[in-house]
Order: structure tokens, then C-alpha cells, then sequence
């Protein structure tokens, strides 16, 4: 498998191109959300940052509940981003951040993408229900999310406005579909052009649990082993 440009995504599955999604498609699908979309209650802290060498912190928003699932839907306790970022923590050394929505999402598919539909057309900012952490201690973020009709999910732009678009900072995106990985981290270059934002990972939320190798190989060619945990 090999590694992708920003703009084409490595897939789990060796995909060279995903299909973007198109605007009535699943989006809680990666975490299968809602079409214009995808856990129980999340972990609200995130480890103290380092005080030396600067760090690097994973960044990210996942939704449980009913998600996309092989074209139906399927309850989910922990989202499919959520999965991922936990896969990508035991593999290196890094800080957790996860991201809260203080209005939380429905529980149920078919509500969270019409409520992601508004929030897309309104360009909305929704609150974000975690303390912020300090992104001083840190020279690299990795940024996951699912891709909710073709986006990422609003509150990523809530988190980039209050990180003041990762300026300086090494940015390395991951994501769950359902379909494809739409625009996401061509959206994030733009958004944080004061950032270094590269290769991304894509990952299809049905695929995430045998996804292993393909976020070795990512975080390999991004040359994140090299914080890798001890015996590892």
C-alpha cells in the first residue's frame, strides 16, 4: 500500500480514489453519519501535555448511536472515529483530545443528518462542550472526524476557529466514511493555510476494526512511528 497526497486519501481497503459522497448519501457513515452525517458519552479528559519537547495531540469528534452500516444501519456503543483514534493512540505517544458537542447529536441516524444538513447550510459553529486544551505543549495535531455529506461535521470548524486554524503546526487528518472521503482535508488546507497539513488517512467505518496495517503504513509514511510506544 502506498502513501497518498492530501488530496487523494489511503484507504484501508487500497483504494487509490474514494468516490466523494454525494448530498443524499450516508454521511454518520465513516461513523456513518448523515447525509448531510456518526458514541456512548465520550471521555472528557485528555492527559496532561508534556513540559519538555513539544508533543503531538490527537484531536477528535465521533458520534455513537445508529450509523450507517453495509447500506442499513447498526447501533454502534462507540463511534467508528472514535475506534480509529483509539487504534492510533496505542500505537504512539501522544495526547487525546476528544472533542464534545455540548448539544449532543440524536442517538438516531436519519435526525442527526437533517440537523447536520442545517448546521452545513447555516454554516453554524456548534458549541463545543470540553475544556480546551492547551496547543502551546504541541508541534503536530492529528485531526479525525467522520465525513457527514461530503464534510466534516461543523464542529470541527468550531474547533479550528477556537485553535485559530492550527497556525504553525503540523496537521496530519484522518477520517471514516461511508462513501467517500468528500472534500475534507482539501477543506482543512484551506482553512488552515498557516498550518502544515499532510497525508490523510481514510478509512471506511465498516472497515475500521481491520484497519491496522493501513494506519501503520500512514503513520509510517508521516514518520509518526518514530513516537512510537515503548515495544511497539
Amino acid at each position: 500500500m502506498t502513501q497518498l497526497t492530501r488530496r487523494t486519501l489511503l484507504s484501508a481497503g487500497g483504494v487509490a480514489a474514494l468516490t466523494a459522497l454525494c448530498g443524499c448519501s450516508p454521511s454518520p457513515g465513516g461513523e456513518s453519519a448523515p447525509s448531510s452525517a456518526s458514541e456512548g458519552r465520550p471521555e472528557r479528559a485528555t492527559t496532561p501535555p508534556r513540559t519538555d519537547d513539544p508533543g503531538i495531540v490527537l484531536v477528535y469528534f465521533s458520534r455513537p448511536g445508529e450509523n450507517y452500516w453495509e447500506g442499513g444501519r447498526r447501533d454502534l456503543d462507540v463511534g467508528n472515529t472514535k475506534r480509529l483514534a483509539q487504534m492510533i493512540a496505542e500505537r504512539i505517544d501522544c495526547d487525546m483530545y476528544e472533542i464534545i458537542a455540548a448539544d449532543p447529536y440524536p442517538h438516531a441516524y436519519d435526525p442527526t443528518v437533517e440537523r447536520n444538513v442545517r448546521e452545513q447550510e447555516n454554516d453554524a459553529r456548534p458549541e463545543i462542550d470540553s475544556d480546551f486544551p492547551d496547543l502551546s505543549a504541541y508541534d503536530a495535531v492529528m485531526i479525525g472526524s467522520p465525513v457527514w455529506n461530503t464534510r466534516a461535521p461543523m464542529i470541527m470548524r468550531t474547533f479550528l476557529d477556537r485553535a485559530d486554524a492550527l497556525t504553525g503546526m503540523t496537521v496530519h487528518p484522518f477520517l471514516t466514511y461511508a462513501v467517500g472521503e468528500g472534500s475534507v482535508v482539501d477543506d482543512y488546507v484551506e482553512l488552515c493555510p498557516d498550518a502544515d497539513v499532510r497525508d490523510g488517512l481514510a478509512v471506511r467505518g465498516e472497515d475500521v476494526d481491520g484497519s491496522g496495517n493501513a494506519v501503520d503504513e500512514w503513520l509510517r509514511g508521516n514518520g509518526l512511528l518514530e513516537r512510537a510506544l515503548p515495544g511497539n
